[in-house]
């Protein structure tokens, strides 16, 4: 804002803060995320400078009520099988095998697996916490097989090397392409990210009886209470009819 006006921020009237928020919006703003901290740091700077009515007249930024997309069991198996490629597919399996973060794959090493066990190691994730999570004899069989078939190195999941360096994982823009991609070619008409597929994690664990606590264990929360809202929306979103249809 000083260098589109030349002079300083807090020198301006709130005709010319609202006349630059237009601009931003309209032509100029990256993101939704890069708006909302403009508009943060305005009212910061405001407040500092002993001008909080002027920061008070700012817009109110709407938050989205958006509920989370959750897939049935039958769509999961339409998108796991959906890929060409093996290592694709056991992706998108232990994505939503082990309901893992989209950063919890991509740095998922090949010493993380306990087929012994049936446990998958999850270290330094959110929070900076480990824990281990469940993994069926379905993924188990999944993951020999590709590992067998693809022989990764370090990471399960590898990306592409350039030279004979050390081993890199694959990349979060590479995940979310195969999912991506997966998705349109099941056909499945739902909005799917990688978190989608924790979400349906979740929500199917609930629908098969496990208690809130084993569920946060597994999702990796920092308390029960984000749990409980995290599946409280899953579930408005699937039980509550849709009044605007009827």
């Amino acid at each position: 804002m000083a260098l589109h006006f030349n002079c300083d921020p807090t020198s301006l009237s709130l005709e010319q803060v609202e006349d630059y928020l237009l601009y931003l919006k309209e032509k100029h703003t990256p993101s939704q995320s890069y708006f909302k901290h403009t508009i943060y740091g305005l009212r910061f700077a405001f407040r500092l400078q002993g001008k909080a009515a002027l920061a008070l007249k700012l817009p109110q930024l709407k938050r989205h009520k958006d509920l989370p997309v959750v897939l049935s069991q039958q769509e999961i198996k339409r998108l796991i099988a959906s890929p060409k490629y093996l290592k694709h597919r056991v992706m998108l399996a232990t994505l939503y095998g082990c309901g893992l973060r989209l950063s919890e794959l991509q740095r998922l090493e090949l010493k993380d697996l306990d087929f012994d066990r049936l446990q998958v190691h999850i270290r330094n994730s959110k929070y900076g916490k480990s824990r281990y999570v469940v993994m069926s004899v379905l993924l188990k069989r999944g993951l020999e097989k590709y590992i067998a078939s693809v022989a990764p190195i370090k990471y399960v999941f590898n990306g592409n090397q350039r030279d004979s360096s050390e081993p890199v994982c694959i990349s979060s823009r590479g995940i979310q392409w195969v999912v991506r991609e997966s998705r349109k070619t099941s056909e499945i008409k739902k909005q799917v990210t990688t978190h989608t597929l924790r979400h349906s994690y979740a929500t199917h664990y609930l629908e098969m009886g496990l208690d809130l606590v084993s569920i946060k264990k597994q999702l990796g929360h920092e308390s029960v209470l984000t749990t409980m809202i995290h599946l409280l929306f899953i579930m408005l979103n699937m039980y509550i009819p849709n009044t605007e249809a009827a």
